[in-house]
């Protein structure tokens, strides 16, 4: 089970970090992504990192603001967003993929978590 948590309201500008705990079973072995869906959209990738951490993916929109790591040692993954805008207004999911690589393709994850809101006001 993923557990998504760190979501809230922040102004524009601003930073939060999210965090995906999994329990129960252990995903150092897949790589890991996080996506988000906004109101009347259609889920979007938003960042993706290989199960050891050597390789990340950002979507455009994203790159250069926010950070995934992760740490195995706490079964846990982590988006550090900066500069949020309020067009990132969205509920953020975390989703543990099929394989080790990382992939923009939701088809290709697994195990998804409940999601977390997170609100920019501008």
């Amino acid at each position: 089970q993923l557990q998504a948590s760190g979501g809230g309201l922040v102004q524009a500008g601003g930073s939060l970090r999210l965090s995906c705990a999994s329990s129960g079973r252990t995903v150092s072995n897949n790589a890991m992504g996080w996506f988000r869906q906004a109101p009347g959209k259609e889920r979007e990738f938003v960042a993706a990192i290989s199960w050891r951490g050597g390789a990340t993916y950002y979507a455009n929109s994203v790159k250069g603001r926010f950070i995934i790591s992760r740490d195995n040692a706490k079964n846990t993954v982590y988006l550090q967003m900066n500069s949020l805008k309020p067009e990132d207004t969205a509920v953020y999911y975390c989703a543990a993929a099929l394989g080790a690589a990382p992939t923009t393709t939701p088809l290709n994850y697994k195990y998804w978590g409940q999601g977390t809101l997170v609100t920019v006001s501008s």
